[in-house]
């Protein structure tokens, strides 16, 4: 592949980013860069309006090309030349307003100060003169000059555009080692997210050389052709409350407490009435997840350097407002009709099967005019997350058992009934079931099935029921699925329901093993099996596969 330093035309730099050069012709000399993007408003966290200026389509997709091709530029440069920087922490790997704060936590002295109309100043001609006379660059100008008119909108870097980031980084790299020389001179520590940057010390003497650290900051502001924003530039001392890009960091790093308290109401709110208002407009329960994603990002650094044990069953009131809110989202207020299956690859399996009969089952799947599939079930996809917050392991059966919990128990606590605090709290039933999938070992009392049903205390009507119909309802939106027997067998697994044919089938010179511990040499696990069913699934038989898929669109269509 051509490298960057090596690209000399316009011919040249669309075969470095992986775009036809007609498409790249059109978009920056008859469309015109400036057409291509539509701007809209977002509330800012600190109160009034940010304006997101979005490139469309092919002009995004070119600029995340270009984008992550200067990441990557950047990294090798930083490798070959040992650099190793933790300044600047906006819009960089493994980098967040939290690996920023930390810097500054538990200090005397926190100084803040923000650079005025930052994406403003990055204007065309400084962007093209970046990339020309960098000495990690020095592209020739036909290039530089491209790069500029990609990445600029109407003569400035736009925000919303993911190439603006990486550029802003590159050019204010120059100024973060300054800055840093700057902080040390004054025994400050120092880092940028974006156009905040923040110093801080332990040092009681700064007080006294505070005004000639903040001329000698001015002047190296200046000079790198930017402006400090005066009303935003603030001193704040260790015996009152210190922020920085918006997190406490006087002991621990932690959310200011009104953004905790509005966010905690607005999640009360749509738990009551189904709706609720980020700054007096509708917002949307995905606007929320991130506000107690957030939240929860700032817990879990937290916990990570405590020195404590934390499980499902040890949560603080904030974690447990977070798994209040993810249970609400997945399994009550569900947009679509939850399936969770005993093992991961079940959910291929399923996938593949409603793919060869989508005409028959309407109501959970669909196909467009392209041959695009869409389910109209969900299939639960068993995060880290999930995990932490429910004990729902990311394989394995016996973590449904968790899950199970969480809808039926009589504790207020651990686990609390959240199915049941929902239903109170909103005087709604909720909205889409909830489909657990076991393979069917109900008469193996070594197998989950059967384990599960011991946990649940199933009766033996309700065990009958299983078997002959082969699912039940466990409780409100919650029901308990699996598969037929077959071939006389008395316990079936999944797998068992693809043909002989099918099952032998060999791949790489392999045969399919269900064992996890056959021999790699000669066996393939259900892994790769699955991949298989998923590629070739128009030429294998899912016959045996119909009765879940009857059950299944029984479920959906009667819970309505």
């Amino acid at each position: 592949m051509i490298k960057l330093k090596n690209v000399k035309n316009r011919k040249e730099f669309a075969e470095f980013i992986g775009v036809p050069l007609q498409k790249l012709t059109y978009v920056l000399y008859i469309a015109k860069i400036d057409n291509l993007y539509t701007s809209f408003q977002i509330p800012k966290r600190s109160g009034g309006v940010r304006t997101i200026n979005a490139p469309q389509k092919d002009l995004l997709d070119m600029q995340k090309k270009l984008a992550k091709l200067l990441a990557t530029h950047k990294s090798i440069v930083q490798e070959e030349n040992h650099i190793k920087l933790n300044i600047s922490h906006g819009f960089e790997k493994n980098r967040s307003i939290i690996t920023n704060a930390k810097i500054h936590r538990n200090k005397r002295f926190v100084f803040n100060v923000d650079i005025e109309n930052f994406f403003d100043s990055f204007h065309f001609g400084r962007v093209k003169g970046y990339f020309e006379k960098n000495n990690n660059f020095e592209l020739p100008s036909e290039v530089a000059t491209i790069i500029a008119q990609l990445c600029c909108y109407k003569g400035v870097l736009p925000q919303g555009a993911p190439t603006s980031p990486i550029i802003t980084n590159l050019i204010c790299n120059i100024l973060d080692i300054r800055l840093l020389k700057l902080g040390k001179k004054h025994n400050l520590d120092y880092s940028r997210y974006a156009d905040d940057l923040t110093f801080s010390t332990n040092d009681r003497l700064f007080l006294i050389s505070e005004s000639l650290f903040y001329d000698e900051l001015t002047k190296e502001i200046e000079s790198a052709g930017f402006k400090l924003n005066e009303q935003k530039s603030r001193l704040q001392f260790k015996d009152s409350r210190q922020t920085v890009t918006g997190l406490v960091v006087n002991e621990k790093i932690n959310v200011d407490r009104r953004y905790y308290k509005e966010t905690r109401a607005m999640a009360n709110k749509l738990y009551k009435t189904g709706i609720f208002e980020i700054n007096n407009q509708s917002a949307t329960i995905k606007q929320l997840e991130g506000r107690l994603t957030f939240i929860n990002n700032i817990q879990r650094y937290n916990n990570s350097i405590d020195g404590k044990k934390h499980d499902p069953w040890s949560l603080n009131s904030k974690e447990k407002q977070y798994r209040a809110f993810l249970f609400y989202k997945y399994f009550f207020a569900n947009e679509k009709p939850l399936i969770v299956t005993e093992g991961k690859t079940d959910v291929k399996y399923l996938k593949a099967a409603l793919k060869k009969y989508w005409e028959l089952y309407p109501n959970l799947i669909s196909k467009d005019s392209k041959g695009d599939f869409s389910f109209k079930v969900s299939f639960l996809n068993r995060t880290k997350r999930l995990s932490y917050f429910f004990g729902i392991n990311r394989d394995g059966a016996d973590a449904l058992k968790n899950l199970y919990n969480f809808f039926t128990s009589s504790s207020q606590n651990n686990p609390p009934n959240y199915l049941y605090y929902f239903k109170k709290i909103s005087n709604r039933n909720p909205a889409n079931p909830v489909i657990m999938i076991f393979d069917n070992e109900l008469v193996n009392k070594k197998k989950p099935l059967s384990k599960f049903a011991n946990h649940c205390k199933l009766n033996e009507d309700s065990r009958n029921n299983l078997q002959t119909q082969l699912y039940i309802r466990l409780q409100d939106n919650l029901f308990l699925m699996t598969n037929p027997l077959v071939e006389g067998k008395e316990e079936c697994e999944i797998e068992d329901l693809f043909g002989e044919d099918v099952l032998n089938t060999k791949i790489s010179g392999k045969i399919f093993s269900r064992e996890k511990k056959a021999d790699p040499k000669e066996h393939y696990g259900k892994e790769i099996f699955s991949n298989f069913i998923t590629n070739e699934y128009e030429k294998i038989d899912f016959e045996n596969f119909k009765p879940m898929l009857d059950n299944l669109s029984r479920i959906v269509e009667n819970y309505k």
